[in-house]
């Protein structure tokens, strides 16, 4: 009698797709800057919530829980930094007479080292405000960055322009999502005084020419309460909501290539509103090291700084 020999059957694996880097922008190609934002040394309360909102500012690509100890020293936060893609280091620091920002780029440098003038936190601006607006989504996405005033040609300020626009991810105007673009930092340098504004600001669409009570109803998908009026035409004609003014200026529009929201759509004119929502500070640059918080001083007096 014949017999058979069992072939075993050879498993086709099918080769995995080859997940894209996290640490590389799919649309750009290029690497997505990363951040640690943390303090050396003590700080008292005040600064310890303005550590707090930086690190709002650098979302999403940001340690926003960072866990700092006594006993963490600079290598060790730059340990760490190279595994997880970290590229700049946001550091807060106190002497007994002003509060310092040192930002650097990793692993090598080179570091600006700043003295803050005067600063406002988060909750200080959004206290200072009648409708503060903070959106859930607001910080799902990194912030615009715009920067005024810094085109005078000084080698330091070309230092500080390179550092700003690389410290987050750059955009692609071609690709680029509206709905994308909700906070915007701005970097003003005053000629005079030679200090730097920052501000940071969310970005709101509003169509131009529709009510506010329209606007409303579109957004909160409620039926509104119609039972005290005598025909729906007065839901739209009540006093103080049938006409929309504020920011119907022709400076303060724009047409939107693609639908933003449920209200603003495509080849139509929106009102572009800014609405600050902090933390604010008055920076002075006052020395620039071409390594990571040491070596050849660039710019500046190697006497005027921080306690590091």
């Amino acid at each position: 009698m014949a017999r058979f020999r069992n072939k075993k059957k050879v498993a086709f694996v099918k080769p995995a797709k080859k997940q894209p880097s996290q640490n590389v922008d799919h649309v750009t190609g290029d690497k997505i800057p990363r951040s640690f934002v943390f303090s050396r040394l003590k700080l008292p309360a005040t600064l310890k919530q303005l550590q707090a909102d930086l690190r709002k500012v650098m979302l999403p690509y940001t340690a926003l829980n960072l866990k700092e100890k006594k006993r963490n020293n600079l290598k060790d936060f730059l340990n760490v930094a190279g595994p997880m893609g970290v590229t700049h280091f946001l550091m807060l620091s106190k002497t007994g007479t002003s509060p310092y920002l040192r930002v650097a780029r990793t692993p090598q440098g080179p570091t600006l080292t700043f003295k803050i003038r005067e600063y406002s936190l988060a909750v200080d601006i959004a206290n200072s405000q009648l409708r503060p607006r903070v959106p859930k989504d607001l910080f799902k996405n990194s912030p615009l960055i715009v920067l005024s005033g810094f085109g005078t040609g000084e080698q330091h300020l070309k230092l500080t322009t390179i550092m700003f626009q690389n410290i987050f991810p750059a955009i692609d105007i071609n690709t680029v999502k509206l709905s994308s673009c909700q906070r915007i930092v701005l970097l003003n340098y005053n000629k005079e005084t030679k200090l730097i504004d920052f501000r940071h600001y969310s970005i709101r669409l509003q169509p131009v020419g529709v009510s506010r009570r329209i606007r409303k109803f579109v957004q909160n998908h409620k039926v509104p309460d119609l039972s005290s009026l005598q025909d729906v035409s007065d839901f739209i004609t009540k006093a103080g909501y049938g006409s929309e003014s504020e920011g119907d200026e022709e400076a303060a529009t724009v047409s939107l290539a693609s639908d933003v929201g449920r209200v603003n759509k495509a080849s139509t004119k929106s009102a572009v509103k800014l609405q600050e929502i902090g933390p604010r500070m008055t920076l002075d640059l006052i020395k620039i090291e071409d390594g990571l918080c040491s070596g050849t001083i660039i710019y500046g007096n190697r006497w005027e700084e921080g306690p590091w």
